[in-house]
């Protein structure tokens, strides 16, 4: 039924195989096509998980809001519904685009656990995978305990002496597999939890959720590592390492671009503002230096007919004060008045 997860997981798996069994070993080749099996598909993942925190980021800024539709809203679901997605829309949030890593990786788990489970002993093929594939993969060990052996096989499972390996071999490996594991999911989902919010931290189902991300999932991987084979246990290590490190890519990588963001907004609320000792005026215009004053008339020159400028002409601005007003002369002659004429009872003494 799900034959359309089950070949693209085996075809990937087979290509990394023969690309690594060119330069190493076959119980190290199968080891590393296991992890680039995990690197191959987590990559193709990367841009929906970088959505996936660009929603959880908007949806924090506007988490005030939801919590005023929760309060009006608390009683009428399908209400609160449509007012919600409606809140979403305007911010551009996809709630389900946020969960899509997430529910993709559930389907490549299942896909993966059922093609390594295909590789049984005597088996004559495993989807892309011809007897001579799985012999290799059975074959396949490192420090002699078996890639698709485990210590407790699940119902249809091969016990370890069709492997050809002992119980304290798979044991040495599988115990450090396994608690690498735990450690790496411990890691990775308290490196998660830091990101929220105090309000998201408070809600009791979040909260409920964080613990059992910190706790109970890293003793799920021990409790649970003897029944999985030990390729199992190998994809679960490098999935939270590539976990652990793309959220720390990521997560620098926004935060880098919102500390830019807010140093543009500030720059420009800074170059808006006016200036120290500098009085804004509202509506003020500039000043145009150049325009004329009200007023002023211009004089045309005094020039003879052949348009030559007459001896003792004046020139515009000879003419007037700046002001369109005439000049007035300056009284240099005590006998006379502004205007040139005698001044009565001040002739000259002979």
């Amino acid at each position: 039924m799900l034959n359309f997860i089950y070949y693209p997981v085996s075809a990937i798996l087979w290509f990394w195989h023969k690309v690594i069994s060119f330069v190493l070993p076959e119980g190290f080749a199968w080891t590393l096509a296991v992890v680039f099996l995990v690197f191959t598909l987590r990559a193709l993942l990367y841009k929906p998980f970088v959505h996936q925190v660009r929603s959880m980021r908007k949806m924090q800024e506007f988490a005030p809001e939801i919590q005023k539709l929760k309060k009006k809203y608390g009683n009428d679901k399908q209400k609160m519904a449509l007012e919600m997605q409606k809140l979403q829309g305007e911010h551009g949030v996809n709630p389900l685009g946020g969960c899509l890593p997430v529910l993709v990786q559930v389907p490549v788990f299942i896909g993966l656990f059922h093609v390594l489970k295909g590789f049984q002993p005597g088996w004559p093929e495993n989807y892309v995978f011809d007897k001579a594939g799985v012999d290799s993969f059975n074959s396949a060990s490192i420090f002699g305990a078996k890639l698709g052996a485990a210590l407790h096989p699940y119902a249809g499972g091969a016990k370890l002496e069709a492997y050809n390996t002992t119980f304290s071999q798979q044991l040495l490996v599988m115990i450090p597999l396994a608690i690498a594991a735990a450690i790496f999911t411990h890691i990775t989902a308290r490196h998660s939890i830091a990101r929220q919010t105090e309000a998201q931290a408070a809600n009791p189902q979040a909260a409920m959720m964080n613990k059992l991300m910190l706790w109970l999932f890293p003793i799920g991987a021990i409790a649970g590592s003897p029944f999985l084979p030990l390729a199992i246990l190998i994809y679960w290590v490098s999935n939270n390492l590539w976990t652990l490190a793309q959220q720390r890519v990521v997560y620098n990588k926004i935060d880098s671009e919102e500390a830019e963001a807010k140093t543009r907004k500030t720059e420009a609320r800074a170059n808006l503002a006016p200036k120290v000792g500098q009085k804004p005026v509202v509506g003020q215009k500039p000043v145009d230096l150049k325009q004329k004053k009200p007023g002023a008339k211009p004089i045309a020159p005094r020039t003879n007919k052949n348009g030559t400028p007459k001896p003792g002409g004046q020139t515009a601005s000879d003419a007037t004060n700046g002001n369109g007003s005439a000049p007035v002369a300056p009284s240099g002659d005590p006998g006379t008045n502004g205007g040139g004429s005698p001044t009565p009872g001040r002739g000259r003494k002979r």
